[in-house]
């Protein structure tokens, strides 16, 4: 299922992309039914800049979910990577345990405007489960682009903060 979401920001796209790669702005961000996350790896390459993140999900499961799950929790891996020149990037996650049946993908680009920067964010979900994979897709992704809200509010506050 394709997401779109967009956030506005009163700073510059580097300055955004520079915090959605920094750990600590993660580890102290509390998102609703999520642990807090696990970094996996962080590295900056040049202009290149990689953020890779665990989460597991904390909250209550519906029982379809449940049953493609099975015993299993749900986590799922995370990575972010930007060009800290332009702000431009992207973010994957998928199913730690099985990551062909629930993945995603999302570009994002910024447009400067006259108070700082829009994020357009384009993306899609998969659940790769014969007939329900679409009913879980809808279910999903209202979740998911709340907390990118949420995320892109965080980014936000720190950004006006000073940090």
């Amino acid at each position: 299922m394709r997401f779109h979401a967009e956030h506005r920001f009163h700073a510059s796209p580097q300055a955004v992309a520079a915090l959605l790669v920094d750990p600590s702005f993660y580890v102290a961000l509390a998102l609703p039914d999520l642990s807090p996350p696990d970094v996996l790896e962080h590295h900056i390459d040049g202009p290149a800049a990689v953020l890779v993140l665990r989460y597991e999900f904390v909250g209550s499961l519906d029982v379809v979910a449940r049953r493609l799950l099975g015993s299993n929790q749900l986590a799922w891996i995370q990575k972010v990577h930007v060009s800290l020149p332009t702000g431009e990037g992207g973010l994957s996650f998928a199913a730690e345990a099985h990551p062909k049946a629930l993945h995603g993908t999302a570009d994002f680009v910024f447009v400067v405007n006259d108070t700082g920067a829009v994020r357009r964010l384009n993306g899609e979900l998969v659940v790769a489960a014969p007939l329900i994979g679409p009913s879980a897709e809808r279910r999903i992704v209202p979740g998911l682009l709340r907390r990118l809200d949420i995320e892109a509010r965080a980014l936000e506050n720190k950004l006006c903060a000073g940090g």
